[in-house]
C-alpha cells in the first residue's frame, strides 16, 4: 500500500465485513463509536490508496462483502438525525454538556460516509454494487443539491460570526451549518459518478433522475449561481480544500472541479442513448437547458472537448420543437430508506433525544479520556498530514500555519498570539486530548 499505511490488508478486511446498520437512538453509543472510527480510518486509507494511485482495495472490499447499501443506509440514518433529533437536543434546557465532542462526531459521520463514498464511487462497479439503494442515494445527491441552489444567494456557507455563537451547543451548530455545504458538494461529485453509469441503471432509477427530479434542469441551476463561486472585494474566490481561497487572475478561466462534475453530470443525463430516450422535453426543460448555450464558450470547449457534442444537441434543440419520448408502462420501484427510518420512529423524536442526553451524551470525565486516546490513535498525524492538500491552516485566523500546540500536537496556529486568543476555545479540548495521550 505504500509507504504509509495506515491498515494492513487484514484489517481492512475486517473493518469492512464489520460494518453495519445502527438504529437511530444508539448513534453516538460505544458500538456506534467503534464503526465510526473504523470509517474514519477506512476514509483515510482509501485516500492514500487513491494518492498513491495504486489500486483500490477499499473499493473492492466494500465491493466483495457487499457494504455498499449498508453505507447508503447509514449515510440516510445520520441524515434524519441531525433533521429531527438533532434540533431537538439543542433546544433541551437541562442539556448543558461540559464537553460537546461526542456529539460533534455524529454530526460529522455524515461527512465521513459521504467522503467514502465520492473516493469510492469513481468505479462503476461501486455503482452497481449499490444495488436498490442507488435510488436512496439518487433521493439524497437531489436533497442537498436542491438545498444547495437555496442557500446560492447567501454566497456558499455562513460566515463565522463569534458573536453570534455564545455556548457550546450554538457552536455546534454553526460548525453543522459549514459543514452542511460541503457535504453537499461532496454529493455532487456522487451524483456525477452516478450519471456515469446510466447505461446500467435501472428504469426506475432513470426515471426518478429525469422525471421525478429532473435533474438536468436542477444541475443548469447550479451553473447558473455556481455556489462554490463568489466576489469578494473585487476579486473572485471559490471553495476548495475546505476554504474559501482567492483565484489568480491567471487562472480565472480555468474550469474548476466542481463546474466539471456539472458538466459532465449534464453531457451524461443528456446525450446517453438511455436517458435521450426517457427524458421528456417540455417547453419549461427545453428554456433551462437552453440557457447552458451563453456557457459553452471556446474556452470552456478547449478544456471540456466532449461539450461540442453538447453544442451541437441545444442548437438542434433551439430549432425543433422535440417529441415527447414514448412513455413505457413500468412498474416503479421507489426509494424506501428514509420513508421506512421515519415510520420507524415518528413521534420518537424527543424520546430518543433524552436517551441519547442520558445514556450517549453525558460521558464521565474517565470515558471522554479513554476516547480521546482513541481519537488520537485513529486520527493519526503523519497520515492526515500525508492526505492533507496543503500546508495546515492557523486555527484562528486561517492563515498558513508552520507552528502546531505543543501539548496536545493537534492544532496549527501562525503566531503565537493567534494561539492565545484561540486559547478560550481550544483549551478544554487541549487539556482532554493531552490527558488522553499521557493514558497510552
Amino acid at each position: 500500500m505504500g509507504d504509509l499505511e495506515l491498515l494492513l490488508p487484514g484489517e481492512a478486511d475486517v473493518l469492512v465485513l464489520g460494518l453495519r446498520s445502527f438504529p437511530l437512538r444508539e448513534m453516538g453509543s460505544g458500538g456506534w463509536n467503534q464503526q465510526h472510527e473504523n470509517l474514519e480510518k477506512l476514509n483515510m486509507q482509501a485516500i492514500l490508496d487513491a494518492t498513491a494511485s495504486q489500486g483500490e482495495p477499499i473499493q473492492v472490499l466494500l465491493v466483495t462483502h457487499g457494504k455498499i447499501p449498508v453505507l447508503v443506509e447509514e449515510l440516510i440514518a445520520v441524515e434524519m438525525w441531525k433533521q429531527k433529533v438533532f434540533p431537538v437536543l439543542c433546544r433541551l434546557e437541562d442539556f448543558k454538556p461540559l464537553n460537546t465532542f461526542p456529539i460533534y462526531m455524529v454530526v460529522h459521520h455524515e461527512a465521513s460516509i459521504i467522503n467514502l463514498l465520492e473516493t469510492v464511487f469513481f468505479h462503476k462497479e461501486v455503482c452497481e454494487s449499490a444495488e436498490d439503494t442507488v435510488l436512496d442515494l439518487v433521493d439524497y445527491c437531489h436533497r442537498k443539491l436542491t438545498l444547495l441552489v437555496a442557500r446560492s444567494g447567501d454566497s456558499g456557507p455562513p460566515e463565522d460570526d463569534e458573536s453570534r455563537y455564545s455556548t457550546p451547543m450554538q457552536e455546534l451548530q454553526k460548525q453543522a451549518e459549514l459543514m452542511e455545504f460541503e457535504i453537499a458538494l461532496k454529493a455532487l461529485s456522487v451524483l456525477r459518478y452516478i450519471t456515469d453509469c446510466v447505461d446500467s441503471l435501472s428504469l426506475s432509477t432513470l426515471s426518478r433522475m429525469l422525471s421525478t427530479h429532473n435533474l438536468p434542469c436542477l444541475l443548469v441551476e447550479l451553473l447558473e449561481h455556481s455556489p462554490w463561486s463568489r466576489r469578494e472585494g473585487g476579486k473572485l474566490q471559490q471553495f476548495e480544500g475546505s476554504r474559501w481561497q482567492t483565484v489568480a487572475p491567471s487562472e480565472q478561466q480555468k474550469l474548476s472541479k466542481l463546474d466539471g462534475q456539472v458538466w459532465i453530470a449534464l453531457y451524461n443525463l443528456l446525450l446517453s442513448p438511455e436517458t435521450r430516450a426517457r427524458y421528456c422535453l417540455t417547453s419549461f426543460a427545453k428554456g433551462q437547458l437552453l440557457k447552458l448555450r451563453a456557457f459553452l464558450t471556446d474556452t470552456l470547449l478547449d478544456q471540456l472537448p466532449n461539450l461540442a457534442d453538447l453544442q451541437s444537441f441545444l442548437t438542434q434543440l433551439a430549432l425543433a420543437e422535440p417529441q415527447p419520448p414514448k412513455k413505457d408502462l413500468i412498474l416503479e420501484q421507489i426509494p424506501e430508506i428514509w420513508e421506512r427510518l421515519e415510520r420507524e420512529n415518528r413521534g420518537k423524536w424527543q424520546a430518543i433525544a433524552k436517551y441519547q442526553l442520558r445514556h450517549v451524551f453525558s460521558p464521565s470525565e474517565q470515558d471522554l479520556r479513554l476516547q480521546a486516546r482513541r481519537w488520537a490513535e485513529t486520527y493519526r498525524l503523519d497520515v492526515l498530514e500525508a492526505v492533507a492538500p496543503e500546508r495546515p491552516r492557523c486555527a484562528y485566523c486561517s492563515a498558513e500555519a508552520s507552528k502546531r500546540c505543543s501539548r496536545c500536537q493537534n492544532e496549527w496556529y501562525c503566531c503565537r498570539e493567534c494561539q492565545v486568543k484561540h486559547w478560550e476555545k481550544h483549551g478544554k479540548a487541549c487539556v482532554l486530548a493531552a490527558q488522553g495521550d499521557r493514558a497510552k
